[in-house]
């Protein structure tokens, strides 16, 4: 693991006070997924880092630092590098920079490093006082989830377990924004919105590249706004705290949102199609109470998804051939020396898409479903591309160009509006977290 990455003074305050946060110094770190399938996401990253900063300083008059975790897997999974860190900076330039020198590559199985990449976010030199925030930018989940095509079974192989670290993170008070690349992230979406959850923060789900820089602005306005009024909420959560009464949350936060919504407190929020974020789902909240990974997998379901409902991985394609259950529909998947032929569910080409063992792969005939996809150059190292206006089909992880799945039409944007019982019951949870150990 390279880079500078110096752990922060932890310093010792008196109960029942704790460090206050300055909402105008922003500490923003992003860890990203740098395999195979995110090229996509990065480019929007190293394009637009300039543009993020500039309207954060200018909207929020912020005192900002930026870090970089960038994160592939462990070998033999992967032998590039497990994580690259790059520790806080002030220089737009530098962390520019940084993700210039960002490629998306290799991958290996499903699971990523995702546990190491959060530690060294854990370890990184966040300032006391600061605004704390953590983008994490994946489409994979973290070993030791999975029951099966899981590498390490048990776990990231350096011992770092990603419920633990999460827990260090909330304690510390960074919050954590889990941005989940949909749709290869929806069988694991519970998981990334448990983590998010458990430091206050929130679970974004990302169908388009082109949405991420809508997303971090929007995240860190939220955030920002939010720690103007931390204290208050520290003050009610100390106070049950220090009597030795457990918290009620849902009372707590109806109580303090009553209180807000007296004062006319208004925030800003980060909405997704004109509506605020989906509050974490009662199994995020179950998965969120887990001590550790092995607790969590004993009770974890994945997903079913809309757009890959029961699609699985097998050896051999990307990191698996993709394959499906009986009555499922078919994706377009990439060629594979594995696959000695292909056939499309009925319904999709109106017609089967297959090769003998050795030939190049091409697209079925034209049909409502494919009339305007074309194969990239090496179809099967390359991409699925499609003409303009198409729809576009999702594809399996670890090939060189994620492609996203059919447009949604989705829509991000920052409002100001009085503030939510779902905002304060995010900061009951932080203020939970923050305190745990002072009392």
């Amino acid at each position: 693991m390279a880079g500078n990455r110096t752990r922060s003074q932890t310093k010792k305050v008196a109960q029942p006070g704790l460090a206050k946060h300055d909402s105008s110094v922003l500490d923003l770190a992003f860890a990203m997924d740098c395999t195979g399938s995110m090229s996509s996401y990065i480019k929007i990253a190293q394009d637009n880092i300039r543009n993020i900063v500039e309207q954060l300083v200018a909207s929020e008059k912020s005192d900002i630092q930026l870090a970089l975790v960038e994160y592939r897997d462990h070998p033999p999974q992967d032998t590039t590098f497990v994580t690259r860190t790059h520790d806080f900076t002030p220089s737009v330039s530098k962390m520019k920079e940084w993700l210039n020198n960002s490629s998306a590559q290799g991958g290996g199985d499903m699971p990523e490093a995702v546990a190491d990449a959060l530690h060294d976010v854990y370890k990184l030199s966040w300032r006391e006082n600061s605004t704390k925030i953590c983008v994490l930018i994946s489409d994979a989940p973290p070993h030791g989830l999975m029951q099966s095509g899981d590498g390490f079974p048990d776990g990231s192989p350096s011992g770092v377990d990603p419920m633990v670290v999460v827990r260090q993170m909330a304690e510390k008070g960074i919050t954590l924004y889990s941005v989940g690349c949909e749709p290869s992230i929806i069988p694991y979406k519970e998981f990334f919105s448990a983590i998010a959850y458990l430091t206050g923060g929130q679970y974004v789900p990302l169908t388009a590249a082109k949405l991420l820089t809508q997303v971090i602005i929007g995240g860190a306005q939220e955030e920002m706004s939010l720690e103007k009024f931390m204290a208050e909420v520290d003050e009610e959560v100390q106070k049950e705290m220090a009597a030795g009464r457990e918290i009620n949350e849902e009372e707590m936060s109806r109580r303090i949102h009553s209180i807000f919504k007296s004062k006319g407190i208004v925030t800003k929020q980060l909405q997704r199609n004109a509506a605020e974020l989906d509050e974490a789902s009662a199994t995020s909240q179950i998965y969120s109470a887990q001590a550790n990974m092995a607790e969590l997998k004993s009770k974890f379901t994945p997903m079913a998804s809309p757009h890959m409902a029961s699609l699985s991985m097998a050896p051999g394609f990307g990191g698996g051939a993709m394959r499906r259950s009986r009555g499922a529909p078919m994706y377009p998947p990439m060629a594979s020396p594995h696959m000695a032929s292909l056939s499309m569910a009925p319904g999709f080409g109106g017609g089967a898409m297959r090769r003998s063992r050795g030939a190049p792969m091409y697209p079925p005939m034209a049909s409502p479903h494919m009339a305007s996809l074309s194969m990239a150059p090496g179809f099967g190292g390359g991409a699925m591309r499609r003409s303009r206006g198409a729809p576009m089909y999702p594809t399996p992880l670890g090939m060189g160009e994620y492609v996203e799945a059919m447009d949604t039409g989705d829509r991000y944007e920052t409002v100001e509006t009085a503030a939510t019982e779902q905002q304060v019951k995010r900061m009951v949870q932080k203020s939970k977290m923050r305190n745990v150990k002072k009392f």
